[in-house]
């Protein structure tokens, strides 16, 4: 099989090409090697490199995408901007990359007369969804909007009911729930999808968009300062440093392992299901953010101070938990990895690597500048 993978230089697209290697798969890589994520990285890992055909360029380059595209059977589009607060100020740059580089993909599909490509994979988000689901006593199932700055202000985080403005209490969120997206990283997710989907009825294709949760594990970013809460965090107390938690702490999110995620994407790759549809990719399970900064401070042994400083962001959601039931009979998607177990592996390999926290005390004053931030 014959896999182009778009950002596959990334934290999901190197995990998810050695495993492609080991099933045998004959891979290639379209990257630009965005310095917010890669820093001073400029290559392929020397595992990976003499295994695949790197195309070095932007997702938007169509001349380029034509010629990755020549014989492949699948494309994994995973190419994106990703950092849900500074989109809302980076509007332009968001919507050419993550709405532009996806329409130049399927732009390039469209128009190949020669196409081999039977299946296409894009890396949706659960942002898509903004708060999710929700269970109100008086209303039943919810899906609330954006929480308003003036309630978080007053110390009032959970979302409250869209019909009778009560708090409500958050569920598992199941695939069929309506798009909310509260950031413009989410709307860029949600009509990454829709295109996708939407083009693959048209050309006859097999599609998926998996919407990943939180995805976290050895070889994540440890310097893009706009994403990845967790690395932001393992930084700050391997160099003893305060860690501030935003609201009152209990915000909580579905942290799945990169093993986890790698398996799933791989099993819709080589599922003989030719449908098109939408899949969460998650733990099934809600870790909140206090406990995750607590875990972190007591496996390095550091001597960071946990503080949680009531500051608060807009666009960000107060709690995820994915409802995966629809991959398990779609896929046979059963997720391996506790979080405990696999924080504790992340830890591991991010004491091997060098500290780089100096990125995220700007990108801080960044969002207070734009109005994002409030503290």
């Amino acid at each position: 099989m014959r896999v182009l993978i778009t950002g596959g230089a990334g934290f999901i697209g190197a995990h998810l090409t050695r495993r492609l290697l080991r099933e045998r798969c004959e891979v290639a890589i379209l990257d630009n090697f965005n310095p917010q994520v890669h820093g001073e990285i400029r290559d392929l890992a020397p595992d990976v490199a003499p295994n695949v055909i790197l195309y070095r360029a932007d997702v938007r380059d169509k001349d380029v995408l034509r010629r990755a595209l020549r014989g492949q059977d699948v494309v994994v589009h995973l190419a994106a901007e990703t950092g849900t607060g500074q989109s809302m100020y980076e509007v332009s740059r968001y919507e050419e990359v993550n709405i532009g580089g996806t329409a130049s993909l399927i732009d390039a599909l469209v128009k190949d007369p020669a196409r081999t490509v039977s299946r296409i994979l894009v890396a949706s988000s659960r942002a898509v969804y903004g708060e999710g689901k929700y269970f109100c006593d008086g209303d039943g199932a919810v899906f609330p909007f954006g929480r308003k700055a003036e309630d978080m202000r007053s110390g009032q985080y959970e979302p409250r009911c869209p019909r009778c403005g009560h708090s409500c209490k958050t569920v598992p969120t199941p695939e069929d729930s309506p798009f909310h997206p509260i950031s413009f990283y989410g709307l860029t997710k949600q009509v990454q999808e829709q295109l996708v989907l939407m083009f693959a009825k048209v050309l006859g294709l097999s599609a998926f968009a998996l919407r990943y949760q939180n995805v976290y594990g050895p070889g994540q970013s440890l310097q893009n300062p706009y994403t990845g809460i967790l690395a932001i965090f393992a930084n700050q107390a391997r160099t003893n440093q305060p860690i501030y938690v935003f609201e009152d702490g209990c915000e909580s999110r579905d942290f799945v392992f990169i093993e986890d995620v790698v398996e799933a994407t791989w099993r819709c790759i080589s599922t003989d299901n030719s449908a098109v549809e939408v899949l969460n990719v998650g733990s099934g399970r809600r870790t909140s953010v206090l406990e995750m900064a607590e875990q972190i401070v007591r496996l390095v042994r550091s001597t960071s101070a946990v503080k949680v400083n009531g500051s608060f962001r807009e666009g960000d959601i107060r709690h995820n938990c994915a409802d995966i039931g629809k991959a398990r009979s779609s896929i046979g998607f059963e997720p391996q990895w506790i979080f405990r177990e696999g924080l504790q592996e992340f830890l591991t390999w991010a004491q091997s690597q060098e500290v780089n926290a100096s990125g995220y005390e700007s990108s801080l004053a960044e969002t207070r500048e734009h109005g994002i931030l409030h503290v």
